[in-house]
């Protein structure tokens, strides 16, 4: 159970005591910040083994992004309705060894000689659907873990770790690429989820599970309640749609941007790895951010406002051109302040669905939302290799970069839009 209150003295007031005195809150941010970092970097580990390696093409690299992000669409919903029924702890120790075993099973294949395209596609799908779970399973364990009013500094430190990770790991993953090999680079990723294993193994709190009817509903009801829940809430019915159309943009930019920056702007796999990592600084100071503006702004006003300058930033990249001290600094730039908003929408909008959500559905509203928003994921990043074959890479990047601004439009003309400084309530 969440530890209790302290009170400020004279004020009556209750403030939850520091998270990080919490050992057992230590020991999930460790291990979800290994995992991240670990998941981040397999995701550009792959690609730019594809194209850096075996110079696979633009449109081999979509397919290769999409079947790594397919299980999202695919086993989303599922994870949700499993993951309330299920210890978050045992699901998250049983997924990082599971990729563990993956991606040590790769740098082996690869120091033999065997890793392929084929191959490839196998890693990168088993381990997307694994942190499907995994990713679902963390988000639903923190409200098992903390007190309501510590879930926007606790979310601010664990998505604050994603983000980072979600930078920083590519560029570890890029430079270990470039600099040593691919299979070294499988290496690193699976000991990172090594890491997160023996952390997270050593959480010593009991949580205490949802209770659920003597009788098991079946899968589909359990998936279908989650899937109502969402729906027919208007705030975040509304973090569906902008999710979606961000996430389905996003896919498409990364796709087009992976090819454009070593092709285009001819930059090597190092300096390419310090162009994604970019936003690392920025989601740090969006972590910290995230937990103060919403507060004296308002959750709304914040949300849209570093929606449209964080997904704004991408749209001067097409027009760069020259070598690569004059271009990098720009990409740093733009990596940075798009790391700043995005990082500051993901903390608010998971703080919101989080205290608007019955401890009962965390998990599978997590899922939902996740479904919804990252389902479409594959099918952008397919989209921009298709227009980067067909459309050229700069022609490519503008467009799908201004695809992100419809995620703000969404959000602007939501309730989101309306939330104030106080985040509403639960719906029992």
């Amino acid at each position: 159970m969440p530890s209790a209150s302290s009170a400020v003295p004279g004020s009556g007031r209750p403030v939850p005591p520091s998270l990080w005195r919490d050992g057992d809150f230590r020991r999930l941010w460790v291990g979800q910040t290994a995992s991240q970092l670990g998941e981040h970097a397999s995701t550009v580990i792959l690609p730019l083994f594809a194209v850096l390696t075996l110079d696979s093409g633009a449109d081999q690299l979509g397919v290769l992004r999409a079947v790594g992000q397919a299980p999202v669409l695919l086993l989303s919903l599922f994870a949700g309705a499993w993951v309330d029924r299920w210890r978050t702890r045992t699901v998250m120790v049983l997924t990082d060894a599971g990729r563990t075993l993956a991606l040590g099973a790769t740098a082996v294949a690869g120091l033999l000689g065997w890793l392929g395209l084929p191959a490839l596609f196998v890693v990168a799908f088993a381990v997307g659907a694994l942190s499907v779970f995994f990713d679902v399973a963390y988000q639903a364990s923190l409200v098992r873990l903390v007190n309501r009013e510590q879930l926007v500094r606790g979310n601010s430190a664990l998505e604050g770790s994603r983000s980072a990770a979600q930078t920083g790991g590519p560029a570890l993953g890029g430079a270990l690429v470039s600099v040593l090999s691919a299979p070294t680079a499988a290496a690193s990723s699976a000991l990172l989820f090594a890491l997160s294993f023996l952390s997270i193994r050593r959480i010593r709190r009991i949580e205490s599970i949802p209770a659920h009817p003597d009788r098991p509903s079946r899968l589909g009801r359990r998936i279908h309640d989650g899937l109502r829940f969402v729906l027919i809430d208007p705030a975040l019915r509304a973090v569906c749609l902008a999710s979606a159309a961000f996430q389905f943009s996003f896919a498409a930019v990364m796709t087009v941007y992976l090819l454009f920056l070593p092709r285009e702007l001819h930059l090597s796999g190092t300096a390419v790895g310090l162009a994604l990592a970019a936003t690392g600084p920025g989601a740090l100071l969006g972590s910290v951010l995230a937990a103060r503006l919403p507060s004296r702004f308002g959750h709304g006003a914040l949300l849209v406002s570093a929606a449209v300058v964080g997904d704004g930033a991408f749209l001067c990249v097409p027009a760069l051109d020259g070598p690569p001290a004059e271009t990098v600094p720009v990409l740093l730039a733009a990596g940075f302040v798009f790391g700043t908003g995005s990082q500051l929408v993901s903390v608010t909008v998971m703080a919101v669905r989080q205290a608007v959500t019955p401890a009962g559905l965390q998990g599978r509203a997590a899922a939902t939302i996740t479904f919804v928003g990252m389902g479409l994921a594959p099918f952008g990043s397919l989209l921009g290799g298709f227009l980067a074959q067909e459309r050229g890479l700069r022609t490519s990047l503008l467009m799908t970069a201004a695809g992100m601004m419809l995620s703000p439009v969404l959000m602007a003309s939501s309730p989101l839009a309306r939330l104030g400084r106080t985040l509403p309530a639960s719906k029992n």
